[in-house]
């Protein structure tokens, strides 16, 4: 069977939180990881490209004729030139990827088009080494080879005894290629390294109530025991979006014993005696309440992403 191919209920796993929560989701399919990257790498490419051609027209349409004429620049002038698109290169690659998966949405352009995201494995922050780790060793996997290999094929075509290095760095080539592959979670190197997976992103729209919720998310009154759960707005602060869509789908299709893990972690956050038997009502209302206050803000252009924001 193909790798993206493989149905979604075989890549469903769950992810346990610093506060003890499981949180069911979804890893990310090798075709859409791919696909992501291969995005990626267009984007920066076209974008060096255009930096290159702009640079080359202001300079041939603004120096000409000056003592800053690039054609008539001494040398060394033009080896520094050379020097500063290189760096400029270098840190459009690195900061491409460091910048938006350190973001809130911890993913690329790419990786948003496709639906997926970067995700620490211990179910905590994603921090800002393992971005770093797990970025560096994708050249080491994928890219360095490739580079070494397309440099062995020019040099063979121009006669050049290149040996037995094609076929080590095909192996090597190889090797980190097809490492997803033989583990279930279709990790490469670099997330093993990191402690990082790609997961699904969840595509839920905050506008939308649920379709399951009580009376206690629509009145913030429970049906059980007909407490009134209202929250103030320090205890509604400590959670964002991804937390809401998280509590969404948990509401949907959790457990009574998730849901319970759910309200007593909620309650120690925000200071509440957790108390029992009345579990869902009180996620339903602070579901609902939380969904009013950042759509509230959203209104007016201020939106929280997650709890660290």
């Amino acid at each position: 069977m193909n790798a993206a191919a493989v149905p979604a209920n075989k890549r469903r796993r769950m992810m346990i939180t610093p506060e003890g929560l499981a949180l069911p989701i979804t890893i990310a399919s090798r075709g859409s990881r791919a696909g992501a990257l291969i995005i990626d790498v267009i984007i920066i490419i076209a974008g060096l490209i255009a930096f290159n051609l702009l640079m080359n027209w202001i300079a041939g349409g603004l120096l000409e004729g000056t003592v800053l004429d690039v054609e008539a620049a001494p040398r060394g002038a033009q080896e520094f030139l050379q020097i500063l698109l290189v760096i400029v290169g270098f840190v459009t690659w690195y900061g491409y990827f460091l910048v938006q998966e350190l973001g809130p949405r911890g993913a690329t352009l790419g990786k948003r088009l496709v639906g997926i995201r970067i995700a620490a494995r211990s179910g905590g922050r994603l921090a800002a080494e393992a971005v770093i780790a797990r970025n560096l060793l994708r050249d080491i996997e994928l890219f360095y080879p490739l580079v070494f290999i397309l440099v062995l094929l020019v040099g063979a075509t121009m006669g050049e005894d290149i040996g037995p290095l094609a076929w080590a760095a095909t192996a090597w080539f190889a090797l980190f290629l097809l490492l997803p592959f033989f583990n279930r979670e279709a990790l490469r190197a670099g997330d093993i390294i990191a402690g990082t997976w790609v997961v699904e992103t969840p595509r839920t729209r905050l506008a939308k109530t649920l379709s399951t919720q009580g009376a206690a998310a629509a009145r913030g009154a429970s049906d059980v025991t007909g407490t009134r759960y209202e929250f103030g707005e320090a205890e509604l602060s400590v959670y964002g979006e991804k937390e809401l869509q998280t509590l969404e789908r948990m509401l949907r299709d959790s457990s009574p014993e998730a849901l319970a893990a759910v309200h007593a972690a909620i309650c120690r956050k925000i200071g509440w005696d957790p108390g029992a038997g009345d579990e869902r009502a009180f996620l339903e209302a602070f579901y609902g309440q939380l969904r009013a206050k950042l759509e509230g803000e959203m209104r007016f252009g201020k939106r929280k992403a997650d709890k660290f924001s």
